[in-house]
């Protein structure tokens, strides 16, 4: 599967709120480790309806993010799928290890 499109009404949302023009990435990274810090604390008080919003948040952040730097998020993921789809390791205290 390939992503193309699906992250198109972000864009449109950010460049009609003036990210596009009045952002930056630097300032986006900051916005996403605020997102990401709030979807730690999703984690830590097992907040599920937060848990969601956090993890759209990112993912709207990191869409503009790769917007500003000249990418499009669908880019980014197709590449990096790309090189995880085919990769062999195990899972170890829960998390991929992968071989080298």
């Amino acid at each position: 599967m390939k992503l193309e499109n699906e992250f198109q009404s972000i864009r449109d949302w950010a460049k009609e709120k003036g990210i596009y023009d009045k952002g930056d990435d630097k300032t986006q990274f900051v916005k996403l480790s605020e997102e990401m810090g709030e979807l730690a604390v999703s984690i830590l008080k097992n907040n599920e309806l937060e848990f969601k919003d956090a993890i759209g948040d990112c993912v709207v952040v990191l869409t503009n993010l790769a917007h500003l730097k000249g990418y499009k998020i669908e880019e980014c993921i197709n590449g990096s799928y790309n090189v995880i789809k085919s990769r062999q390791g195990k899972m170890e205290n829960g998390t991929f290890v992968r071989d080298m």
